[in-house]
């Protein structure tokens, strides 16, 4: 059978200890799954952390990833919000070559981005953009050309719509 692989969005409600975030990577490590971005900060319930997971792979080993991860002691929900409505961000720092005569150039291309200018010295400027991946994807490409010296993005954050849990 010819598996699809595709991205997804997870998210994962865990009790705020040490050793959870190595136990959650075990699970996906062991069915073959990447990681490609992992968020993770305290909630608003201090004992509790949530956890914004990409990782790209089949759908089928997703599910039963999933299901483990429902059975960790330490995990009080875990879901893949893939093709659900959510509310999604991510931020990212570019530091990008910057002669004089390029700035303005560079500041109205920021502008287009909505980023903002967080730190500029005689040869390089620093944005910071926020947004959905695509966006931030396409201002990066943008930036490519004129040489990006250095990049960090948070990877993707997302919460349910509405009353839902995420």
């Amino acid at each position: 059978m010819n598996r699809q692989e595709e991205q997804h969005s997870i998210s994962l409600l865990v009790s705020n200890r040490p050793g959870v975030l190595i136990r959650i990577a075990e699970v996906f490590a062991r069915r073959g799954y990447n990681l490609d971005s992992v968020v993770v900060s305290p909630t608003h319930r201090p004992a509790f952390s949530r956890m914004n997971i990409v990782a790209s792979g089949d759908r089928e080993i997703l599910a039963q990833v999933i299901r483990q991860l429902d059975k960790l002691v330490d995990v009080v929900h875990a879901a893949d919000h893939t093709g659900e409505e959510i509310i999604e961000g991510e931020i990212a720092f570019f530091k990008v070559d910057c002669p004089v005569e390029k700035r303005t150039e560079l500041m109205q291309l920021a502008e287009h981005f909505t980023a903002r200018s967080v730190d500029l010295t005689a040869d390089s400027i620093t944005f910071e953009a926020t947004g959905k991946s695509a966006k931030l994807n396409a201002f990066q490409l943008m930036l490519e050309q004129y040489g990006i010296l250095e990049s960090v993005r948070s990877g993707k954050l997302l919460m349910a719509r509405g009353r839902s849990d995420t």
